[in-house]
Parts: structure tokens; sequence; C-alpha cells
């Protein structure tokens, strides 16, 4: 079949074959399909869906794409995390070197932004030098080395997740179950893992708005794992305020050495530590949770996990210097504050607000083609269940762009709901998920 035939299979809600699903990935991939026609495709899938065989098909054709790496000749349970993607999530910023530290082998190769929520790699180029794109060999190597390598899907790893992916983020078609799934998996099946905990965000700063649309994706993420030998756990997690203070690429690039210096907000640190308890006890299993997470946090307060981190940036040739003086970053031309217009509490924070507000500001991207300022971000300072004063700063807009500045702003102010009760605060971890289904959290 032609892409034109099979894109109108899939707007007329028919079931693809397997076959069908590989030629069109393998011929978009070898740039035989044009980004318009898979621009259709897409949005056909984002409305038709496709079945669990369909997106595990998909997966399986984007992993084959280019190169499985094999980590075999490295010992010990090779485990990663991902994220769905939220507003201030630099979890795996912190995750990748604290589990290191602990002794779990981390193989992470992560993603731009995407829509109004950040990315891993952006952020990490917020660092002057900082090289995400290392070979695969060079990638085994250090994993070999230092036990962990953080790096971007190169010209090898599931090229064609790589087109999609900048696609997707441009065509409003990034909340599709199947299309996240087959995008995040077929990353995770090239790159040599034996494990994967999952971070699935929920609320209005998600990309599932709802707990049972996240626990639908969930379940196909870790089937999907399941059913190529991986184990998986996915850990359902509030999305509905910015995680800790920090939105954009540096801003959170600094709150993330704070946190492993031992100094971070208490949302970012509790949360990163069940993470890192739940990649130790898949790389070792005679461990409890209350013995992986007692040492999580111990190695955020003994500066284990920074040293680690120091380790990744000197073998990524990222400038240390920088990271020694974290107020010789270069500054913005604006730093504008956005103030409380009444007493009360702070009920709610429209994330997806706050989001698009740092894609304004240059913090994310509006076109593929946009490049990132990487020292434009937002800081909130009041969150949810925080009293406030009539005058009293909420958050401050940090950017050296003119245009769209006051756009932004207004979205910010818009994003916060001031009310006179204080609201019940949502705990960070909504349910935890594995091959059985909705699991103890402890």
């Amino acid at each position: 079949m032609t892409a034109y035939e099979i894109i109108l299979k899939k707007r007329d809600k028919q079931e693809l074959t397997k076959n069908e699903i590989k030629m069109l990935v393998d011929d978009y991939t070898a740039g035989k399909i044009p980004d318009y026609q898979m621009s259709a495709f897409l949005m056909a899938v984002y409305f038709a869906g496709m079945n669990f065989r369909e997106t595990t098909d998909l997966t399986i054709a984007m992993r084959d794409s280019g190169t499985v790496i094999d980590l075999s000749m490295i010992p010990g349970k090779k485990v990663d995390k991902h994220s769905t993607g939220g507003v201030g999530d630099k979890i795996s910023l912190i995750l990748a070197p604290l589990a290191a530290s602990l002794g779990v082998i981390v193989p992470m190769i992560s993603g731009r932004g995407l829509g109004h929520t950040g990315g891993t790699l952006d952020k990490l180029e917020s660092i002057p030098g900082f090289n995400i794109g290392l070979s695969i060999s060079q990638f085994q190597q250090t994993l070999k080395d230092i036990g962990v390598c953080m790096i971007g899907q190169t010209a090898e790893i599931a090229p064609a997740d790589k087109k999609l992916y900048a696609l997707r983020d441009v065509t409003g078609t990034v909340e599709s179950i199947p299309l996240i799934s087959a995008s995040i998996m077929s990353k995770k099946l090239a790159e040599g893992i034996d494990a994967l905990v999952l971070d699935v965000k929920v609320g209005n700063g998600a990309f599932m708005k709802s707990f049972e649309r996240a626990a639908e994706l969930a379940k196909n993420l870790i089937s999907i794992g399941e059913n190529s030998g991986k184990s998986v756990i996915a850990l359902l997690t509030n999305m509905d305020e910015p995680l800790g203070k920090a939105v954009g690429n540096w801003i959170e690039m600094r709150e993330s050495i704070e946190t492993l210096r031992g100094d971070g907000p208490d949302d970012l640190v509790e949360l990163t530590a069940a993470f890192s308890a739940y990649m130790l006890i898949l790389a070792k299993p005679e461990l409890t949770y209350e013995e992986a997470y007692f040492r999580s946090k111990a190695n955020l307060k003994n500066g284990r996990a920074y040293e680690k981190f120091l380790e990744i940036v000197q073998r990524h040739g990222g400038d240390t210097d920088i990271l020694a003086d974290l107020d010789g970053y270069p500054k913005t031309k604006h730093a504008i504050p956005i103030t409380a217009k009444s007493d009360g509490f702070v009920l709610s924070i429209n994330c997806l607000e706050v989001g698009m507000a740092g894609v304004l500001i240059g913090a994310g991207r509006r076109t593929k083609e946009d490049a990132i300022d990487y020292s434009s971000g937002i800081m909130i300072h009041k969150k949810v269940g925080d009293r406030v004063i009539e005058g009293e700063i909420l958050a401050t807009v940090y950017t050296s762009i003119d245009d769209q500045l006051e756009s932004a702003c207004q979205k910010i102010e818009q994003a916060y709901e001031i009310g006179f009760n204080a609201p019940d605060k949502k705990p960070l971890i909504l349910a935890v998920m594995d091959r059985n289904g909705f699991r103890d959290m402890g």
C-alpha cells in the first residue's frame, strides 16, 4: 500500500497490519515519505487510535529503524527511568547520578522539550560544552567506566522516533497514547536496558489530564516492556503544579545541582528519592523499598550523588567551572515579578499556562527549527497551599527576549488561582503499577 492508502485506512478507523506499519516507518525514516503525509498519519492515529497489537508493532518498527545497543559486556542490571513530561520536571538530572552512586548501571537516552514540557537534553546542554551526542561506543565505554551516561538519540538509535518526536511536538499530536507509548518504548528497548521505571504524570500540566488516562498509558507501557523481556514499574505522579520551583533550562539545571548538594525543594527531593528506590530494588531485588529509599536520601545528603554528577559532566565535556560558581551564569535582560492581586491561599496553578509561558520566552520551541534560550525561565515562589498577601511575588519571569514577554507574564498571572480557604494537597505519588496492576506503594 502507499502512504496515502495507509493514511486513509487509519483515518477510517481500520486496523493496520504489521507490514503496513513497518513500511510506513521505514519509508519515513528513509525520507521517502514527506512530513506533511506523516503529519496526516499522526493526526489520524490521534483521532482513530491504535489497538495494543498495532501499538506494539509500531514500537518494534521504530526500535528496529536503527541499532539495538548491546550492553551485555557490562556486569549488573541496567535500569533506566523515563518521564512522560511535566512542567519543572528535572528529576532525571538528579536521579541518574543518584542511582549510579548507589551502584545501579544507568543507560539514559533522553529527549528534548515536547509541547509545553521541558526536555532533559535541553537542560543538560545549558551547561556550556556538555555533549549529548556521544557515539554508541562512547556510550558503552562511559557506562563501563562510571556506571552512567546521559545522551540523546544518535543517528543509529531509533531514528524513526527522532523524526516523529520533532513532528509530534509541532502538530498537536503529542497526547496520543499509542504515539507516546511507541516513542518512549522504542528508545528504551533500543538502549540495552534490563528494567525501567516510568514516571507517568497526571494533571493539568501533564499530557494525561486524568488518572484513568494515565493508568491506561502506564498499562500500555508496562505491557510493551514486559512482552519484550524487561521489568517495568510505573509511578503515577501529580502534575497539578510545577515540580520544584524552577521552570526552564539552566534555571532547572541550577535547582538540580542544589538538590544534588543536599539543598533541594521538598517535593523534588521526595519524588527523586522514591524513583531512585524503585530503580535500586529493580537492580538489587534483595533490598526492601524502605532500605533503598533510605540509601537514596542519604546519598543526596552526603555528596556522593553530586560527585557522580561531576563525573558525568566531565565525561561529556561540560564546563565544571560554571558548577562551582552558579551565579556566574549569563544573566537575563529582564526579571519580571508576577504579584498577587489579593490576599488568600494559592488554590491551584495551571501548569499548562506556565509551560506555554516558558515557550513564549524561549525556554521551549514553537517550531522544530526554534533555538532554545537556555537562560530564560520562570521561578515559582508560591505553590499550592501557600498563604499570600496582596502585592507579594508569586513568580518571577527571567528572559532576554522582548517579543511575547507581556503575553508570557499574563499567562503566569492567570495560571494562579487564589482563594480564602487553604486547599487539600494531593500526594506526590498517586499510584504505583507493575505487570500485576496496582501495587503497594511501599
